[in-house]
């Protein structure tokens, strides 16, 4: 499928190609024509006339004899303004009423000319001269429809049902936001999942930021360490994916490049569940940002991903049929990554050989034990923004954590990211004190009269203070004053420290 590229990057190629084809050889201006022709989409003899600089140039273009004029722009104006500013089609069927109604009111006297234009405009030419308008209230424009939208429509869509059966490196990649919650301000980091559809091999991959360049970053890091190769990526229509660099990328190193339909997740049933089955169990939801966070995470999926690919067996799909609204489904047995990957007709002998030995080197228990330490540090950057500084209790062999599993259920939540921080202690006043006043006076009576009730107190303030204690409304207030006085004070008999009353209050 040929690229669409703009105008203005064709006539730049032109004006870099033109004196290095004219300077060329004849089998060198073949190889200059070819690659001219598949980047324009050019006919060849056109491209030829275009680089020999034989297309002829019209010294200026011809002056177009426009129907509509300022003034029938301006009488649409005050007409689209006098409708309440409504669109092109719903003002194209009032234009005859609200002519003859300004016009027999006096607000609109139109030249013949002007009015039999106004009558006949059509609604998308409406459209087209109230632009302008348009465009000045609204204060912004339209979205540029560029780059990105000539990369979308040349990426072919690609639906569930349209996987079949394909071999092993065909992957759905999708990106999942470390922000904590609904509130998506600010920066935070981002998990590039990369899910095989044979296999269900998942790869996941830290990422600081939202950016093409780091998934183009993400895409090697991943091709480094597969046991296989990525012959292909299905992405959602995300313009980090939809860019020219990862187009770029993928067209050069030969992946097909693929995209689900717009609003469509089921497109990508296989990353989506990955999403969550291994991202959001392995980080959790809460916030991720910064450079030490990001770090932390790829220390996570380091160990993870040995994890998850050689000892964690997944269901797959096996058919799907529907009897009215009930949906049958029937799964393989489960099983690995590795074991699916070793099962599969096109994986060589080489590839099984290495998969074998890796996964004969593997300590399942170690591997767990390194995804709990690294739990424990995004959790402490999640809930504090940064790791503390003391060192994880951690032990130097294997048996001591292995020990610890057959109890760890009386713990509760096993992983660190999933366990509830404890929350800020609640210390500021949601209400005003009532007693905020009254209270040294309240302290001097229980001083003077310790087994003094509360409901004998508040009696004392509403005769001084009616307008303020009347009621008692205060009084439960009042209690749990009183009787956290009394608790203060039983410290201080305890301490020795015993107050005395310095002015006694006077009698009521």
């Amino acid at each position: 499928m040929t690229r669409q590229i703009s105008m203005t990057t064709r006539k730049e190629l032109v004006e870099a190609l033109r004196q290095r084809y004219r300077s060329a050889a004849f089998g060198d201006r073949i190889k200059i024509l070819d690659e001219f022709v598949a980047l324009t989409g050019y006919h060849r003899k056109h491209a030829i006339r275009v680089l020999r600089d034989e297309v002829t140039k019209t010294s200026a273009a011809s002056a177009r004899n426009r129907l509509y004029d300022e003034a029938v722009r301006q009488a649409l104006t005050m007409l689209w303004e006098a409708a309440d500013r409504v669109c092109g089609k719903r003002l194209k069927a009032l234009i005859p009423l609200l002519v003859d109604a300004m016009e027999r009111h006096g607000h609109l006297d139109l030249d013949p000319i002007i009015r039999s234009k106004v009558l006949q405009v059509s609604a998308a030419t409406i459209d087209r001269m109230l632009a302008a308008a348009r465009l000045h209230i609204d204060g912004q424009r339209k979205r540029r429809k560029g780059v990105g939208s000539a990369i979308r429509r040349s990426i072919p869509v690609r639906t569930f049902s349209d996987w079949r059966d394909p071999p092993p490196g065909f992957f759905e990649i999708d990106m999942v936001e470390h922000c904590g919650g609904p509130k998506t301000d600010g920066d935070y980091v981002h998990t590039l999942t990369m899910t095989d559809i044979a296999t269900g091999w998942t790869e996941c991959v830290a990422m600081r930021m939202r950016e093409q360049m780091l998934i183009v970053g993400a895409f090697e890091q991943v091709a480094a360490v597969l046991p296989f190769a990525m012959l292909g990526v299905d992405s959602d229509n995300d313009s980090a994916f939809m860019s020219e660099s990862v187009f770029d990328y993928c067209k050069g190193h030969g992946l097909v490049q693929t995209r689900s339909r717009a609003y469509k997740k089921n497109d990508q049933a296989w990353v989506e569940q990955k999403n969550g089955s291994i991202v959001r169990r392995l980080v959790g939801y809460g916030r991720l940002s910064g450079v030490g966070a990001t770090k932390a995470l790829a220390t996570l999926y380091a160990s993870s991903r040995l994890y998850v690919n050689f000892f964690q067996p997944s269901f797959k799909l096996k058919s799907k049929t529907r009897d009215g609204a009930r949906v049958h489904k029937i799964y393989f047995t489960p099983a690995t990554p590795c074991d699916r990957l070793l099962a599969h007709a096109s994986t060589t002998t080489a590839i099984k050989a290495r998969l074998k030995a890796q996964f004969e080197s593997l300590d399942p228990v170690r591997l767990l034990q390194d995804i709990r330490g690294a739990q424990q540090t995004l959790s402490e950057i999640a809930a504090h923004g940064a790791p503390s500084g003391a060192e994880p209790a951690r032990s130097p062999d294997v048996d001591t954590f292995l020990k610890s599993l057959s109890t760890a259920w009386k713990d509760g939540e096993a992983r660190p990211t999933h366990r509830k921080q404890p929350g800020a202690t609640h210390w500021w006043r949601t209400k005003v004190d009532p007693f905020a006043d009254a209270w040294p006076l309240v302290d001097g009576w229980l001083i003077a009269e310790p087994s003094a009730s509360a409901k004998e107190l508040m009696d004392r303030l509403a005769t001084m203070f009616p307008e303020a204690y009347a009621g008692n409304a205060q009084l439960r207030t009042l209690q749990r004053r009183v009787k956290g006085w009394r608790a203060e004070r039983a410290k201080e008999m305890i301490l020795g420290r015993l107050r005395k009353p310095t002015v006694m209050p006077a009698e009521v």
